[in-house]
């Protein structure tokens, strides 16, 4: 099976290097943009709305061919589907930020651990009811 995947926007950060970036974006209080594409742009009505988002990106420059990983605090290796390493198979990054402002095709948010230039997949409006397991 064959997929095609477009990107709807990219990320604005000051990360450039994946050393750079945080291990986990949500303990970052570092503020990036996520441009979108015009094409896209009604797709954000009424996301100005929401105060988290959760973000799906495409970790271009991550190590594909990564299947064990050793997690930060941990000696031990996992699997890489047991662990939130950035390098992976398909290197689908996912992110809960806080939405501080959305200008036109521009969002600002706080918490993101994506690359400058790494492109966005797709916007989602995060749920306390359903994105939260008690």
């Amino acid at each position: 099976m064959q997929m095609t995947l477009s990107p709807i926007g990219y990320v604005r950060s000051p990360y450039k290097v994946p050393k750079d970036a945080p291990r986990q974006g949500r303990l970052s209080d570092t503020v990036s943009e996520i441009v979108i594409d015009e094409k896209y742009l009604p797709g954000l009505r009424d996301l100005a709305e929401k105060k988290h988002v959760i973000v799906l990106s495409w970790f271009d420059r991550a190590d594909r061919s990564t299947l064990v990983a050793t997690p930060p605090g941990s000696r031990v290796d996992h699997g890489v589907f047991a662990t939130r390493s950035p390098s992976r198979p398909n290197p689908i990054g996912i992110c809960v930020v806080d939405l501080l402002k959305l200008e036109g095709a521009v969002l600002t948010v706080r918490g993101l651990d994506s690359l400058d230039g790494t492109p966005v997949l797709d916007l989602k409006p995060y749920s306390p009811g359903i994105d939260c397991v008690q």
